[in-house]
């Protein structure tokens, strides 16, 4: 008998739980064999131009504890502002990664070139930044988020000035903790929460 149309009702939304990785990355869910390499594994090829950069963290709950089933994709510009395809962008730069948390630490770590800085419209620079998108147990639409740097001049940027509680912008700036060296956490909620754009 067919079912009528109007007992239908909206299947329930379903959070990314450990299946994100499965499709997304088998071999480090323990499928290996399914790609020859992981798609997304490194945003630079050897011989990009640039600063090699690493950054290391941790996507933190609102309990403090840190996500270990986290996966993030970042999205960049290579060392000289130029995206993939742009005339003159850096051929060994494909400015995607795809990376998780350590199943036991819940740290990431994402190393790439150090973007250099993007005209935004009406020919304002953004400072230079990584987007990352997070999924995690919990969420149920991937976040979108920003990378900057610390040791780089954010004052102009049109993004992080039009964040209206100032003190939040520093949740959107690593900190420079050696020669190339990185940290920046990805805080989900509660104090310091990370903040996180609507796009």
């Amino acid at each position: 008998m067919v079912q009528k149309l109007d007992t239908l009702i909206e299947t329930p939304s379903q959070t990314a739980g450990p299946y994100v990785h499965i499709g997304c990355m088998p071999t480090y869910a323990g499928n290996a064999g399914a790609y020859d390499q992981e798609i997304g594994e490194s945003p630079i090829a050897d011989g990009a131009k640039g600063e090699i950069i690493e950054i290391t963290g941790e996507v933190i709950d609102g309990t403090g504890w840190a996500l270990r089933d986290a996966m993030l994709e970042s999205w960049q510009a290579d060392a000289a502002g130029k995206f993939p395809g742009s005339d003159g962008a850096d051929p060994a730069v494909n400015g995607f990664c795809r990376f998780a948390a350590d199943a036991e630490t819940g740290k990431f770590t994402l190393r790439t070139v150090k973007p250099g800085a993007v005209p935004a419209r009406g020919g304002v620079m953004q400072a230079p930044h990584i987007s990352i998108w997070i999924v995690a147990r919990g969420i149920n639409v991937g976040l979108q988020s920003r990378i900057y740097f610390e040791d780089e001049d954010n004052s102009a940027d049109p993004l992080l000035n039009r964040i209206e509680q100032k003190n939040r912008v520093e949740t959107l700036i690593a900190k420079k903790t050696g020669e190339g060296q990185y940290a920046f956490n990805v805080v989900l909620q509660g104090e310091n929460e990370t903040v996180f754009l609507d796009i």
